[in-house]
Parts: C-alpha cells; structure tokens; sequence
C-alpha cells in the first residue's frame, strides 16, 4: 500500500494506545462531520434505484454550480482508479508533488508517466493532472490559465477534492467543455470519509465512459442518502467554510512556538517546514496525535485541523513541552 494519511495502525503499533486514544490529523478529513443522519432500514436492504442516483447527481451539481454531466463514485480514488482506460495509453504529465495514487496508476495500466512541476510544462501530454488547490502543499492555480492550457492537452484532469471551501477555484461550472474532468471528493470537506462518496463532472463522453465502468450501483443507498441531504444544506457549508477558515489562522499560531514554517495548506490542512519532521511527528505522537510525513521531504509535517475544543487543548498541551 503507498504512503497516504490516516494509517493509524502504523501509529498504534509503534506508539501504542487504543484507535478511540488517538487524534488523527494525519488526513485533510474535516474532525467536525456533517451531523449523522438516520437512514431508512429499506436502504440497507434495497437496492438504490435510477432515481435515487439521480436525485443525488441533482444535489451535486447544485452543490458544485454546474449543470455538466457527473456520476457518483466511490470518492474521488474511485474515479481516478478508472482514468487510464479513458482513453488509449500515451503520455501523462502531473503536476508534482501531490497526491500519489495518479502516478502509480497510470504507470501501472502502462502510461508513460512524467512528474513535472511547472503547470505550462504539462502541455503536450495526452492526459495532464492538475490537484487544485494541491496536496500536500495547498498550491492554487489560476481558473484561466488551467482553461489555457485544454487545446494543448488531450485530457485535463482536475481534481478538486479540497476545493469546496474555495469555490472560486473550481472548473466545475465549465467541465461540460470536451477534454476537461473535473473530480470531487465529498468525504473530506463533509467529514464523512467512510461513506466513500465522490463525483466526476465532465462532457457526456467521459461521464458515459465511466459510468459504464461502475456499474449500475456505484454507491450505496446510505451514501446516497446522506450525501444529498448533506450537498443541500448550505447553511452547514457556509458556517464550515467560515470555521475552518478560523481554525487554520489558529493551528498556524499554536506551532509557530516550534520555529515551524508554513509552506501552505488548505481549509482543512496545513504543511510545515519543521526541519526533522519525523521528530515533530514523534513529539506528537507520543501524546497520541497522529500526523503526517513525506519520505521524499524530510522536514515537512502536515496537519489536519482539530475538530473539539477537547482536540485543540491536547494539541496546545503537548506543543507547550
């Protein structure tokens, strides 16, 4: 399995302690979830309909200001497990460092694979792979510069998977455009990663193409359920966008005792510059906060927010040493 957050046995196992014990702010996954809703028993032993799928595409495309074609997946990894049969193998090109699941499945289905770190360097590819705004980093790119760059590309993929407290940002409002995909996760902004729910957005090609591949029961009627009541409510996301934006003025301020540089984020994370990150994730962890780090840069450490006033306090407590 590649190096990804919220590998808590991994913590467990050289730090000890219980899962119930342990502060993961390993991930960009939001610790104050959209409240549990109940779901009616005849979806546990049902299953979902057209309509239902559709209710819930509905919901996401009034929650993501388009009217483009989209299908729900199992979060946003569903779809880019199926990006390399899009289309016949060529030349891809990702703008690096990010999320590494895209270079080891577009090598893996035998595409030549190139990490790049300039965003006009992706011109040419057959399938370019944009992360806005990035993991780990939070970098940001322009929405008409990433629009530029479609008539040099055979496929642009976007994906906005931390995107829903920057709006601004997202193509979403443009993906019915031919050659341009657009992914969202829904489980990080909205807490609720276990329900594995996220969504591609694109022109009617792509969109027929993937659906094809999922099957006619992409998710559970559970997550169908929950995720439509939960991409409607907009005074839940306005009032998370405006805490989260608050929590990270005030996570920024707690490490900066530690002489810690920020390299940027998102709403729902920050990376650091700490110098030895495995002896800042080492101090935490031995009070039960999991963070993460990066093999390949020895001094970052990223965060998550915390989600309680109980969270905020242990973090305070062990920066304090």
């Amino acid at each position: 399995m590649r190096e990804h957050g919220g590998n808590l046995d991994v913590a467990q196992r050289t730090f000890g302690g219980q899962p119930n014990d342990w502060i993961d702010l390993s991930t960009g996954i939001n610790r104050l979830p959209y409240p549990s809703v109940d779901v009616e028993p005849r979806l546990w032993s049902a299953l979902p309909s057209r309509s239902d799928i559709e209710s819930l595409h509905e919901a996401a495309q009034r929650a993501y200001a388009t009217d483009a074609p989209i299908v729900a997946l199992g979060g946003a990894q569903g779809a880019i497990q199926l990006l390399p049969h899009l289309s016949s193998r060529g030349r891809a090109r990702i703008l690096a460092p990010t999320y590494n699941e895209y270079a080891a499945i577009l090598s893996a289905s035998g595409w030549d694979v190139t990490e790049v770190s300039d965003l006009q360097a992706l011109a040419g590819a057959d399938l370019a792979v944009v992360v806005n705004p990035n993991n780990p980093d939070g970098r940001r790119h322009d929405r008409g510069e990433l629009l530029a760059l479609l008539p040099r590309l055979g496929r642009l993929v976007i994906d906005e998977s931390f995107a829903d407290a920057a709006p601004d940002l997202s193509l979403a409002s443009e993906a019915g455009r031919e050659g341009l995909l657009i992914l969202r996760s829904f489980g990080k902004f909205y807490g609720l990663a276990g329900l594995r729910l996220g969504f591609a957005i694109g022109c009617e090609r792509d969109i027929t193409a993937l659906a094809a591949q999922t099957g006619p029961w992409p998710v559970s009627g559970a997550a169908i359920a929950i995720g439509r009541r939960a991409l409607r409510d907009d005074a839940w996301k306005a009032a998370t966008s405006t805490r989260l934006a608050s929590d990270c003025l005030r996570l920024d301020a707690a490490v900066r005792s530690q002489g810690w540089t920020l390299v940027g984020g998102t709403a729902l994370f920050r990376l650091y510059e700490t110098g030895d990150a495995l002896a800042a994730q080492e101090k935490l962890a031995r009070r039960q906060i999991w963070s993460r780090v990066f093999q390949q840069r020895p001094g970052w450490l990223r965060l998550g927010l915390p989600g309680s006033e109980t969270e905020w306090s242990r973090l305070a407590a062990v920066l304090s040493r």
